[in-house]
């Protein structure tokens, strides 16, 4: 829920001056915190991420949605419009697979929403996602404030007597006739003897779920809604943003100098490069860089690019993760350095900015052939080894790698500042977050690493993984025959795995998510869940786990 102007500014007193009195919730505020709560607590205590992730999302979106003004500039927004998109899907991909890349993307979504519905004139994805979170910090205290005995108790406890009195001999009647009819009516006695036993239930019940424990994860749930339905502004961000702009401007030439105080107390003054200096110092770094690198392009295109075939005892592993970090350490890198040299005034430098521009921009595109090499790197270990997490990983990474580096030349050609590459970068990060949310990735590692071609499998990686991928691993239990299994048994070291524990591993792993899910509740499923019951009763053989084979 938003406030209006002054209403934000009475919430944030000066520095120094008498503190304001706490804003007033709105009727719909003091009915949807408590609401919140209970729902957070119902849906998500002692229960998984799954349903209730999106139930819950819904929930607040729907609950700020209706508090915003008609008139509020978040609904001009395009940030807002599109982190709210990203929120729904994210949230809507938790139930349907309750993967952690989908969970982290709805939470961290969600996050950077609140932060646009806070300060609609943000645009660096990062400062939404620490707005979002900081208001937390002015909720809980507005939620405190609510906890405080009034300053008037004394008056209201007298109207409370009063009332109280001219309603307990009505009460007391009550009470008379409710006692005669339970006399003189049986079924209204039988009645009666009901709603006491359901009401007794009800409260023993509710003693038994009452615990410390349970109590705590109350108040956090009634914390998170406040810091979601209590949007009190945050603006250190926003202003901290404002100081920016999308593109390089000029500064006037001037040569600084900075001092320093030598053990003999003399002070001996450096002078700052000066802009030539600085455009030679560029342009010697980048053209020797750039030599260097096309060396290394050319071994990579004609050692990996066409026809790469390991030769028997090649370390592969070594050739794919330490080639691969170092090289991209090396385009970070180099992306740092040109940030760096083009940050200021070098780019109005005339006399040397053409060539300048022209070398930074070979060295851009050896880097975008640099990072094609790291991905072949990838490609050929997934080609040899199978597909992992961290393999999913570099290609998101290499991903965001080239859309740097195009941002890069926009600043080189078109001087724009690094906060506008930022927000470009940011935004290019958060579609990368919800395209590997969106990704069934554990279904597709072992349809991948079960293919026929491998010959070797790290069986006890795909065991690892969560259930939902059990049904692909009963379907293809056929195909462990005549494989090499294994499994990691510490820091890079593997140990066989016989077919026979490999199966009897696999059929616990069945049965246990069958009694699993089985207890579960409703909160807790998922889209996927309902998929492997629907595969398993259809299947009762593999579902019981073949005991007879196992024997």
């Amino acid at each position: 829920m938003t406030t209006s102007p002054s209403a934000a500014a009475a919430a944030w007193p000066a520095a120094g001056a008498t503190a304001a009195p706490p804003v007033p919730l709105t009727a719909l505020q003091k009915l949807l915190l408590p609401v919140g709560a209970i729902l957070f607590d119902g849906l998500f205590w002692q229960e998984r991420a799954a349903l209730n992730m999106l139930l819950y999302t819904l929930f607040v979106v729907g609950a700020v949605l209706g508090g915003l003004p008609r008139t509020s500039p978040v609904w001009r927004s395009g940030y807002f419009r599109l982190t709210l998109l990203g929120t729904l899907l994210s949230a809507l991909l938790v139930a349907v697979h309750g993967s952690g890349a989908a969970q982290l993307s709805c939470v961290a979504s969600l996050a950077i929403w609140l932060g646009y519905v806070n300060q609609a004139h943000l645009k660096l994805v990062g400062h939404a996602l620490l707005t979002g979170l900081a208001n937390l910090l002015p909720a809980v205290r507005r939620l405190t404030q609510l906890l405080r005995l009034p300053q008037n108790l004394g008056s209201r406890v007298s109207r409370t007597w009063y009332y109280g009195r001219l309603l307990g001999l009505p009460l007391l009647a009550l009470l008379v006739f409710h006692l005669l009819f339970v006399v003189a009516n049986p079924r209204y006695s039988a009645l009666t003897d009901r709603a006491l036993t359901m009401l007794g239930d009800a409260l023993e019940r509710l003693f038994v779920r009452l615990s410390v424990p349970h109590l705590l994860f109350f108040g956090l749930g009634l914390l998170l809604t406040a810091g979601a339905i209590l949007i009190m502004p945050v603006h250190f961000f926003a202003d901290h943003e404002s100081r920016f702009g999308e593109f390089v401007r000029r500064r006037r030439d001037q040569v600084a100098s900075f001092a320093v105080r030598r053990p003999d107390f003399r002070v001996r003054r450096f002078r700052v490069l000066d802009l030539r200096k600085e455009y030679l110092m560029a342009m010697s770094l980048i053209g020797l860089v750039n030599v260097l690198l096309l060396v290394v392009n050319a071994i990579d295109i004609s050692w990996i690019w066409f026809g790469f075939v390991p030769t028997p005892g090649f370390d592969l592993t070594q050739f794919v993760h330490e080639g691969t970090y170092v090289l991209i350490l090396s385009i970070l890198v180099a992306m740092g350095i040109v940030l760096w040299f083009f940050r200021r005034n070098l780019n109005f430098y005339q006399p040397g900015l053409p060539l300048l521009r022209r070398a930074a921009t070979v060295w851009v595109l050896q880097n975008a052939v640099l990072a094609v090499s790291v991905g072949l790197r990838n490609y050929y270990y997934i080609q040899h080894t199978g597909l992992a997490y961290k393999r999913i990983g570099v290609y998101g990474f290499l991903l965001l790698t080239f859309f740097g580096l195009a941002t890069v030349l926009l600043k080189i050609w078109r001087r724009r500042s690094a906060y506008a590459l930022f927000r470009l970068n940011g935004l290019a990060a958060y579609a990368v977050l919800l395209l590997l949310a969106a990704g069934n990735w554990e279904i597709w590692i072992v349809r991948y690493n079960l293919q026929p071609r491998f010959r070797q499998v790290d069986y006890g990686f795909l065991l690892a993984m969560p259930d939902r991928v059990l049904p692909e691993l009963a379907a293809r239990e056929a195909t462990l025959t005549g494989r090499a299994l294994n499994r990691e048994a510490g820091s890079n070291t593997w140990v066989p795995l016989p077919e026979p524990a490999a199966r009897q591993m696999l059929h616990a792993r069945i049965r246990g998510s069958r009694a699993r899910q089985a207890r579960r509740h409703w909160p807790s499923y998922t889209w996927a869940d309902y998929q492997a019951a629907r595969y398993f009763d259809a299947h009762p053989v593999t579902a019981a786990g073949h005991a007879a084979a196992v024997r």
